[in-house]
């Protein structure tokens, strides 16, 4: 159990939810998050965002009841945390590019304290937020592009290493481009999907790879994209 210390709306639907207490975890990896006693019965899955002393941070979107919950808290109130879980990013190699669309950046802003040189790009469908603070964390360029499609923005060949993170849409394009392209970079996902334990035993996040159906719970949430078989 961890109390929220802060509870900031960043953009339309968006909040940065800081909670005290001592919390580990990689680039790239989640918690499961839950306030309220009975109500809802599920804890939802949020990147981490940021880990600093005695504080972990994260995005929330407001998209349902549970998150609209975690959204309304303030400081003070007990807030229910169990993780880290997941595989996260590995430690890329050579030249670096993250892809956030969305609530899809949130995890990209602890990676760049292990990755600060990566470049960074930041697709937003209507308003841009936490611009600011990407740039003050990059030490490579940061890219922003709202109202558009972030991927014309990003030259595969130019890259030895990519990670994206975003609704499943934009990563089946991220798949596409990579195929397209014939680039020789390593291009990784980070999916999205729904889940109920975290530790592979609902199967709820099921993800239909090209060898079999994996969890993205535990196998993922993070995979190489050409493994990926989006419906």
């Amino acid at each position: 159990m961890a109390t929220v210390i802060a509870n900031q709306q960043v953009a339309q639907g968006v909040f940065k939810l800081e909670a005290e207490g001592q919390f580990t975890g990689k680039m790239g990896q989640f918690y499961m998050l839950r306030a309220g006693e009975r109500y809802p019965l599920l804890s939802r899955p949020i990147s981490i965002f940021n880990i600093s002393g005695s504080r972990i941070e994260f995005l929330i979107l407001e998209a349902g009841e549970g998150t609209a919950i975690l959204s309304a808290l303030k400081p003070g109130d007990p807030l229910e945390l169990e993780g880290p879980f997941g595989n996260g990013f590995t430690l890329p190699k050579g030249k670096t590019a993250f892809i956030g669309g969305g609530i899809g950046i949130a995890p990209f802003y602890y990676a760049l304290k292990e990755v600060p040189e990566a470049d960074v790009y930041l697709g937003f469908s209507r308003e841009s937020y936490m611009v600011e603070e990407f740039e003050q964390a990059a030490m490579g360029q940061v890219t922003v592009d709202v109202g558009g499609v972030i991927l014309d923005q990003v030259d595969f060949h130019a890259y030895d290493t990519i990670v994206a993170c975003g609704p499943h849409p934009m990563l089946h394009a991220v798949q596409r481009k990579q195929a397209e392209s014939g680039t020789q970079a390593k291009v990784y996902v980070s999916l999205e999907n729904r889940m109920a334990c975290a530790i592979g035993a609902c199967l709820v996040c099921s993800v239909k790879c090209q060898d079999g159906r994996k969890k993205a719970c535990t196998d993922g949430p993070v995979f190489p994209a050409e493994e990926v078989v989006f419906q």
